[in-house]
């Protein structure tokens, strides 16, 4: 029961978050709310994870929940029900859009959809930034924020904005050497 669980439930995000693996977010953390499948921390360290390891991450999300949740053949029913859907759709779209391409509707969809993956994507990074920067429950404006946190990503940030050339790995190293500099 619990892989057509799986299966169904990354179906469905695989349906219906349009504008790649960031927009899946909002539909990963009703996963944590309705099933208790993973935390919300533990979907920011998912999120971690799939963000610093090769190939999409709404794909890396359904592989790493999948396996969190009921093993290696969790992680393979979530990874197939996430990724059917866009092969579906994109086989049908191929097929259509030549002819179509130039129709006002299908013009309209795109044009609309645009805006909509832009909203999911925001959406997504304020929870992510929630999670990740704030405290939940705190007293005041000083404790709400995680300063270490804040600050670790203040810094990469501006690396990252300062030495635009600089490869992505190095910043994730930096990051994984603050996070591990913190900790003791």
């Amino acid at each position: 029961m619990i892989y057509l669980q799986l299966f169904w439930s990354f179906f469905k995000i695989g349906l219906f978050s349009v504008g790649g693996g960031l927009a899946t977010l909002p539909f990963l953390y009703d996963l944590s709310d309705s099933f208790g499948w993973f935390s919300h921390a533990e979907l920011a360290d998912m999120i971690a994870v799939a963000e610093s390891t090769p190939g999409p991450i709404g794909i890396n999300m359904a592989t790493f929940a999948g396996i969190r949740t009921a093993g290696l053949l969790g992680g393979v029913v979530a990874t197939f029900g996430e990724v059917l859907p866009a092969f579906i759709i994109i086989t049908i779209i191929t097929s259509m859009l030549t002819r179509f391409s130039e129709n006002r509707y299908v013009q309209s969809v795109m044009s609309t959809l645009r805006p909509l993956s832009v909203g999911l994507i925001c959406a997504a990074m304020l929870s992510v930034w929630r999670v990740a920067l704030l405290n939940d429950g705190a007293a005041s404006l000083g404790a709400m924020i995680n300063w270490t946190a804040f600050g670790v990503f203040a810094v990469l940030a501006v690396i990252t904005f300062r030495f635009q050339k600089l490869h992505p790995i190095v910043v994730i190293l930096l990051g994984a050497a603050a996070g591990i500099l913190f900790s003791m």
